[in-house]
């Protein structure tokens, strides 16, 4: 049975390997194979015989003895102030056993602690305020959703999220009372988000344990979260950027107008801006979807500019509307600031938009859980009352009657309120305090969503029939604001409807796993460059900032969406042709629909990209360089200048291992036998020797 390991055995040369598995560099000696052959006959590890009868390899014995787990880690994040997220203490890959935090009250050794959802914060909490406890964690694994009903809230942010933002004095409001603001601190050691199928693995490990604690064995996780910001000792943003071992949080925001502006004339129309966001931000990197806040609010803005691309007269319109979608707001607004900047500075990627012209800016946040008992019901949170908001209110209420139904509801918030929420429009009104705006939301005093930035706030936490019921609206609102005509008859607004199926699309590719980005509606704008489970994490900002940038430095989001305004936008089309890019007859065409084969079709739009990073930052020979503050940009002096370190590989595997004590004895048990035949040969042989001598 154990002749193919044996001739492997026999077979190493060399005292130590190295193999690749789930790609990274992993040891392996002849102590750990015969370590394995010993479990293996005593059944800690069980193979098939089929599975030993196809080991023909060092990488084929390895798979056997390792088990690589799925899961989504929490990295090192720095600002100008220090760190938050999560890494390995050191420069060493990590190795404790597997405990359960619920039978772990106390640490005896370096562990690794399994914790189910609804006990992370008592984990985390326990951590911060019990040093000894806290210096025994060998590193967390968090168990996956299995239950929607396991967890009522869960929000890992503050209660008054980017609170230094506001625009008002009182940011103690909280308008996210369940937020325990666990993702902010640093932690000195590992944790991953486990997948379904991992979290069962490890609970039978952890398990195992508990019933063999006095075994010989143990089953123990294995962390390789090795940050190259704590290998280099720098544990800020201005540290990191000056020896490389960071990048800046950013990418690009997507701005386009309906209908296109003619650049080269010099009338000018009166802009009315509808803004959204598409990034959120979760304790686990790849895990942040942020179904509800803000992604709800993003595909009622894109299912808007869809109906309303369908209506004849656009160009008829008194006032120029805008669409802009930010990313980078859930870090400091890098988004909107960055907007704002480009254009003071009149940048082109702003060619054709002035900040005086701007009349309105209505922001739709969070949309997706506003229906209750089929009524669906939304609240506008105004800045201070002015001529601009007064005229929205009264649009969004001739929207609602438009609909002659009882379904939907649109209320103004509490007057209580000391303020807008947390949301983009904080930034243009810390630039301008005299922005007339409007945050379009499902919640009135406190967020309806209990999973705030929590990787919980996904595909099931949102109803597509309010996110339907959202995008109608404030359709019918922006053409009720921009028209000439005060008098719109119902049969003119009633024409004005949301696609339903988009809206459903647009859930899947966003914000599920089947089909993702691969799904139909971005395959046919672009060719997504990553087929795995979609996450809306800013991620970090690649080469230099450009209005044009390199296709490969902007993320699939960002390009399915320009695409898709581009197109939804554009006045005239033209015939599908070979590298539209170089051959599209006029200047202000773009060419939208480029795939792998360089075809794609000219349309006249005006959509553009707009880099997204801090205001603090200088991109110059391709070095980022963290500039002074300066007193005169109120917003600039509060950038905390987020950053991401860099790592060579991330991974996670449990194994088992036999007790150093164990080892310690059979060494023992081997030396004393070596002796004891060593001595029972020197007294044989002087034993012989003197028989023979008496022959």
């Amino acid at each position: 049975m154990f002749i193919q390991i044996l001739r492997l055995l026999h077979g190493l040369q060399t005292p130590l390997f190295s193999s690749v598995v789930n790609g990274s560099a992993v040891p392996f000696s002849i102590r750990s194979l015969r370590q394995s052959v010993s479990l293996l006959r005593k059944g800690s590890i069980k193979m098939k015989t089929g599975e030993m009868n196809s080991l023909e390899s060092v990488p084929d014995l390895e798979k056997l003895m390792y088990v690589a787990v799925d899961g989504y880690p929490c990295v090192r994040l720095l600002n100008l102030s220090g760190e938050i997220g999560c890494s390995n203490p050191g420069r060493d890959k990590v190795v404790a056993p597997i405990v359960r935090f619920k039978n772990a009250d106390k640490l005896a050794q370096p562990s690794t602690v399994l914790v189910s959802l609804n006990e992370v914060q008592s984990l985390f909490t326990r951590i911060l305020n019990d040093s000894t406890y806290a210096k025994n964690i060998g590193g967390v694994l968090v168990e996956s959703k299995a239950d929607q009903n396991e967890l009522n809230d869960f929000s890992p942010v503050e209660k008054f999220p980017q609170a230094e933002f506001a625009p008002y004095r009182n940011v103690h409001y909280e308008w996210n009372p369940i937020g325990n603001g666990i993702m902010l601190n640093a932690y000195n050691f590992p944790v991953f988000l486990l997948s379904q199928n991992s979290t069962s693995i490890l609970r039978e490990a952890a398990v195992k344990n508990e019933e063999a604690e006095k075994s010989y064995t143990t089953d123990v996780a294995e962390f390789n979260l090795v940050m190259q910001t704590t290998k280099a000792g720098t544990h800020d943003s201005k540290s990191c950027l000056k020896e490389g071992t960071c990048l800046p949080l950013g990418g690009y925001s997507v701005w386009s107008s309906l209908p296109p502006i003619n650049i080269s004339s010099t009338q000018s129309k009166p802009i009315i801006l509808l803004v959204a966001s598409m990034d959120s931000a979760s304790f686990f990197r790849d895990k942040s979807l942020g179904a509800d806040s803000p992604i709800s609010g993003l595909i009622a803005l894109v299912a808007a500019v869809d109906a309303l691309s369908r209506v004849d007269g656009l160009g008829d319109l008194n006032k120029q509307l805008v669409f802009l979608i930010f990313t980078g707001e859930a870090w400091g607004y890098l988004g909107s600031r960055r907007f704002l900047l480009e254009l003071d500075l009149q940048t082109d990627a702003v060619t054709g938009l002035n900040s005086t012209l701007i009349d309105m800016v209505m922001e739709v946040g969070s949309v997706g859980k506003g229906s209750s008992e089929g009524v669906n019901t939304f609240y506008a949170h105004a800045t201070m009352a002015s001529s601009a908001t007064n005229q929205t209110m009264a649009a969004l209420q001739r929207a609602q009657d438009s609909l002659n139904s009882e379904d939907v509801k649109i209320l103004p918030a509490n007057s209580s309120n000391p303020g807008i929420p947390p949301s983009s429009l904080m930034a243009f009104l810390k630039k301008n305090t005299t922005t007339a705006g409007i945050v379009f939301d499902d919640f009135n005093t406190v967020f309806a969503n209990k999973f705030y930035h929590s990787h919980l706030d996904d595909l099931s936490n949102v109803n597509s029939s309010s996110i339907e019921a959202a995008s109608t609206i404030i359709a019918r609102t922006l053409y009720i604001l921009a028209s000439k005509d005060t008098n719109i008859s119902n049969s003119t607004l009633a024409a004005i409807n949301t696609n339903v199926s988009l809206v459903e699309e647009l859930l899947g590719c966003l914000l599920s796993c089947e089909p993702g980005l691969s799904c139909d509606l971005v395959k046919n704008y672009i060719r997504p460059t990553t087929t795995s489970c979609p996450s809306n994490y800013v991620g970090v900002f690649l080469g230099e900032p450009s209005s044009a940038p390199y296709p490969g430095t902007v993320n699939d989001v960002s390009r399915f969406l320009w695409n898709f305004l581009a197109e939804k936008t554009a006045i005239s089309k033209g015939d599908v042709i070979s590298s539209c890019k170089q051959n599209c007859s006029q200047k202000d065409q773009l060419c939208v629909r480029e795939k792998a084969d360089g075809k794609g079709v000219c349309v006249t739009s005006t959509t553009r990209y707009v880099p997204a990073y801090s205001t603090r930052l200088k991109y110059e020979s391709g070095i980022w360089d963290v500039l002074p503050a300066d007193s005169s940009d109120p917003m600039g002096m509060l950038d905390p200048v987020w950053t991401e370190s860099f790592w060579d590989v991330i991974g996670l595997r449990v194994y088992t291992v036999q007790d150093t004590g164990y080892d310690h004895l059979v060494l023992a048990g081997g030396i004393a036998v070596t002796v004891s035949a060593y001595v029972a040969i020197v007294v044989a042989r002087a034993f012989i020797t003197k028989a023979l001598k008496r022959d």
